[in-house]
């Protein structure tokens, strides 16, 4: 069910007023919130719904066993160990398993074996991918990973353990919850506030804005070059590169702030996915602004337990007698780092593109880190100040083209387009052509179009400008201001989205990017 159609709205304000009512009967109300997120969850496909519950069945029965083992570390670990794998099966199975087969195809080509007898053996099946199940996957693992860290805590019953996997306002897209942040606000009493509702009505506000008035607005033009990106010449590439940058931000984080808007809304507070990640001056700065959510579960659970295992320990002392005190030092985390970000890259997708962008974000991190020596040296001998304004632009736009270069494998249909897409991107390109008339003729958008595109993004960068200086929501700032002000403010939001948003008759909602994961 799409956030922005009329029956997510009719849905989510049965759910509010119904909730309401049932606020100060506890167990009720749970059961009442359970069935709600199943019955959300199912309209999605009442195939997926087995799929959800297994999840949740796994973490549930992996935490009973470990309570079960208390004082038996090693059967402990048995059994996350199982979870995990068994988690990572079923991810593969659903994400990668025809992906695996064409790889499978391609090396027995390569060697001069039959490809018919794999294929006898492996079938080729149509696998259609659960909506959200990388997000309530690593939600449910999140609580049994907890657990087998703190043994302490009591297992909780199956249907709470469900009811904090399958949370609707989150299921389909994020952001990712950890069970210690999130789980306790469901189970607790839930207590209605004026404030609660009118700040989550706010942020749903911002992101309709941001998914109705910019994201569909762009999606269409995007699609049509980097499909057919050797009809258009390299400017026009660069172009769609550089919408696609503002078109796939104000989708997620349009999404996220929906998300986040309607758990407020029933008190609940969800973590922050996006933090003006343009801003940032270095590319892991950029990782820990963007998908929050998502970077800080692989920290928590791959990241940190890699780099600090003992193989990375002593990996890193040896590599300290022999490359010296700085490659020892750093070496064990830039690898860990790699690892991670070729794990984003294959969460992102079953495809070598995804896999090319995990590897290029890793590497470029794990370059970094091991030059920055150098880099110290030669900003000392240029005499260049880290803090002066000007360094600190060039390093945003520096970032910027780095993680620009990642977009190309994002919206490309595969590896060697992202790769012919910014070849031409850099021999094809002349700024003659980005005059309007050019530009109109030759991009399937029309002028009211760009209007609309250059308006939103003034917006959007004008509201980052005063969140990055004041370090505050736009939403705490304007609740100082006077009331008419903040009327004047709300209602030019809703004329926007009412006057430039895309939809209406003929006109279907896109799906939000970052559902297909």
């Amino acid at each position: 069910m799409n956030f922005v159609t009329l029956e997510f709205a009719t849905f989510f304000l049965f759910v509010l007023v119904a909730g309401w009512l049932l606020r100060e009967r506890g167990g009720e109300y749970r059961a009442f919130l359970l069935v709600c997120n199943l019955f959300f969850y199912a309209l999605a496909g009442m195939a997926f719904v087995p799929l959800l519950l297994a999840v949740a069945v796994l973490n549930w029965g992996a935490v009973h066993l470990m309570s079960r083992f208390s004082g038996q570390p090693r059967k402990r670990k048995g059994v996350i160990a199982l979870d995990v794998a068994l988690h990572v099966a079923l991810l593969a199975f659903f994400k990668y398993y025809e992906f695996l087969i064409l790889g499978l195809e391609s090396l027995a080509s390569a060697a001069g074996l039959d490809t018919g007898i794999l294929r006898h053996a492996l079938p080729s099946m149509e696998i259609l991918f659960p909506v959200g199940l990388s997000f309530y996957t690593f939600q449910g693992l999140s609580y049994a990973i907890d657990h087998y860290r703190c043994p302490d805590e009591p297992p909780r019953a199956f249907l709470d353990v469900l009811l904090f996997v399958s949370f609707f306002p989150q299921i389909i897209q994020g952001p990712i919850g950890v069970y210690d942040q999130l789980a306790h606000q469901l189970y607790a009493e839930h207590r209605y506030s004026f404030d609660n509702i009118r700040f989550g009505a706010q942020l749903i506000l911002w992101g309709f804005f941001k998914k109705l008035v910019i994201a569909d607005r762009a999606v269409g033009m995007i699609h049509t070059v980097a499909g057919a990106y050797t009809d258009y010449a390299g400017t026009y590439v660069l172009l769609a590169a550089l919408v696609y940058a503002l078109q796939l931000y104000a989708d997620f984080s349009g999404g996220i702030d929906i998300s986040r808007g309607v758990a407020q809304m029933f008190g609940i507070t969800m973590g922050e996915n996006f933090r003006r990640p343009y801003f940032s001056r270095t590319l892991t700065e950029y990782w820990h602004r963007w998908h929050i959510s998502l970077g800080d579960w692989l920290r928590n659970y791959l990241f940190y337990p890699l780099s600090i295992s003992k193989a990375f320990l002593n990996w890193g002392r040896h590599a300290k007698q022999h490359l010296g005190n700085h490659i020892g030092k750093v070496l064990p985390t830039a690898v860990a780092s790699l690892i991670t970000f070729l794990v984003i890259g294959i969460w992102h997708g079953a495809s070598w593109k995804y896999v090319a962008f995990g590897f290029w974000n890793g590497m470029v991190i794990l370059v970094s880190t091991l030059l920055q020596p150098v880099s110290d040296k030669v900003v000392a001998a240029l005499h260049i100040e880290r803090k002066s304004a000007w360094y600190q632009v060039f390093s945003m736009l520096r970032t910027f083209v780095v993680v620009l270069i990642g977009y190309y494998f994002d919206i490309a249909d595969g590896f060697r387009a992202a790769m012919g897409m910014m070849l031409k991107s850099v021999t094809d390109l002349h700024l003659s052509q980005l005059r309007p008339g050019a530009v109109l003729e030759a991009l399937p958008l029309t002028r009211y179009d760009w209007a609309v595109l250059l308006f939103g993004t003034v917006v959007i960068f004008t509201a980052s400008v005063i969140q990055e200086r004041s370090q505050r929501t736009i939403r705490e700032i304007l609740d100082e201001k006077c009331l008419a002000l903040r009327w004047a403010v709300l209602l030019a939001g809703i004329f926007a989205v009412v006057l430039m948003g895309v939809y209406g008759p003929g006109v279907q909602a896109s799906e939000f990017v970052y559902m297909q994961f």
